[in-house]
């Protein structure tokens, strides 16, 4: 065990820290935790939708569904101004972040990341008038903006906002009097470096679309977006990505936001799809996404720690354990496993290092096929990682009782893993304060 922590430190953690500090990386993950509200009410709007539909479908409920006809309604509105829009968000929420992180104007690198995204996709839509096709140009098809761009505005968001700062490090800017208002100096600073990052992506998309004679968005989401999507939905790489979040936690470097722009692109991309199916009627088309990880493995934070915690006061009888336990108990309820992790702690301690990897991979196997044998819903819903366990599962997959049951067989089986070394790790402390006190006498 000391070797392989050894060869980790030696070969993981450099990794992990350099991934841990890239810019670019760092701006992703902020942009995708910044419009979480737009996330958890474009979700809450399917929510209540659903439960109107419940209601009505499977209780028999019709007054209620009509008096609630308002609230349905309203929940419309607020998925078109919430999920509908989210790549709009990203995009600019990426620009914003990315741009200062390089230390240049962030509302300039919005805008022109939402510049950038808008010039990328088409702006053609077609409908169906009385059994014939029309096509409307200029015009923008609304579902370009949803999650179907979430690649097309991270890559041009990234490429509009680098061209951005590079002009501003160069100092390609018009130098006016210093009395002008705030706001318009800051206009006119970013008045060539926006120009010219603008057109320059400008030309790469007319160039684009004069070779192939298709949009580069359109071009990126088959040959990028869907791929990939359809990638994460496989066992190996779940299991793959499950492991190195587990990894980098254990040397205390938060692996959900190192990945979490994989985990976000890949698979709140398929989150999102998924809602946006519950939402218009239809049938779920992935089997795991962003949220089934939260629901069925990591409950109590990365690594199943809650039940760390239930073990420790169930089993353990150091008082100062037990001490922590008590501590963490409440916000491990809530998903937050800091004050377990670093208080035990268990951070580079080699007696929890097996349950703390091992734990959250046997719950995603188990919970994924779970899910391909079709017993249980696949998570449908967004809901805050904050929401305790057993009532987050029920929420995200709409209402499905089953989702309670595989969260209860998930948190006894991660009991059961991390009890033999609860028990291990009373004993090694119990040993060697023996060890100490002989010296002392001795």
């Amino acid at each position: 065990m000391s070797r392989l922590v050894a060869w980790l430190e030696d070969y993981i953690l450099p990794l992990a820290n350099k991934l841990g500090q890239a810019h670019w990386l760092v701006a992703l993950r902020d942009a995708f935790i910044s419009i979480m509200p737009i996330t958890i009410a474009g979700s809450l709007a399917v929510l209540i939708r659903s439960l109107i539909m419940v209601a009505r479908d499977d209780l028999g409920w019709t007054t209620f569904a009509w008096v609630m006809q308002p609230l349905t309604l309203i929940s419309n509105v607020v998925w078109r101004g919430t999920f509908a829009l989210f790549a709009m968000f990203l995009a600019m929420s990426l620009g914003f972040h990315l741009a200062k992180s390089i230390e240049v104007d962030p509302i300039a690198g919005a805008i022109v990341s939402l510049s950038s995204l808008a010039m990328s996709i088409a702006n053609l839509t077609k409908l169906s008038v009385n059994g014939k096709v029309v096509s409307i140009h200029q015009a923008f098809n609304i579902s370009q903006f949803s999650t179907t761009g979430i690649f097309t505005a991270i890559l041009f968001g990234t490429i509009g906002v680098s061209i951005f700062a590079l002009c501003c490090k160069a100092r390609l800017t018009l130098h006016l009097s210093t009395t002008l208002p705030y706001a318009e100096q800051k206009a006119f600073d970013s008045l060539i470096p926006a120009i010219i990052a603008i057109f320059s992506v400008g030309l790469i998309n007319f160039v684009f679309q004069t070779i192939t004679g298709t949009y580069f968005g359109n071009w990126l989401l088959a040959t990028l977006q869907v791929p990939l999507v359809k990638m994460g939905q496989g066992f190996g790489m779940v299991m793959l990505v499950t492991l190195l979040v587990q990894i980098f936690g254990f040397f205390g470097i938060n692996g959900l936001s190192v990945w979490a722009p994989i985990l976000d692109s890949i698979w709140l991309t398929a989150q999102n799809v998924n809602v946006t199916a519950v939402r218009t009627g239809h049938n779920v088309p992935f089997l795991w996404v962003r949220g089934s990880f939260d629901a069925f493995a990591w409950f109590g934070g990365t690594g199943g720690t809650l039940m760390l915690i239930v073990s420790i006061l169930l089993f353990s009888k150091r008082s100062d354990y037990r001490t922590i336990a008590k501590v963490a108990l409440a916000p491990g309820i809530f998903n937050i496993n800091e004050p377990i992790v670093l208080g035990l702690p268990v951070v580079l301690n080699p007696i929890y290092f097996i349950p703390f990897i091992v734990a959250p991979l046997v719950n995603v196997a188990f919970s994924y096929w779970v899910s391909a044998l079709g017993l249980v819903n696949p998570v449908q819903v967004a809901v805050p990682s904050i929401i305790p366990p057993i009532i987050g599962p029920f929420l995200a997959c709409n209402y499905d009782w089953r989702a309670i049951i595989l969260c209860l067989i998930n948190m006894v089986i991660a009991l059961a893993i991390w009890t033999p070394f609860v028990i291990a790790a009373d004993k090694i402390a119990e040993a060697s304060t023996s060890r100490s006190y002989y010296i002392r006498q001795y």
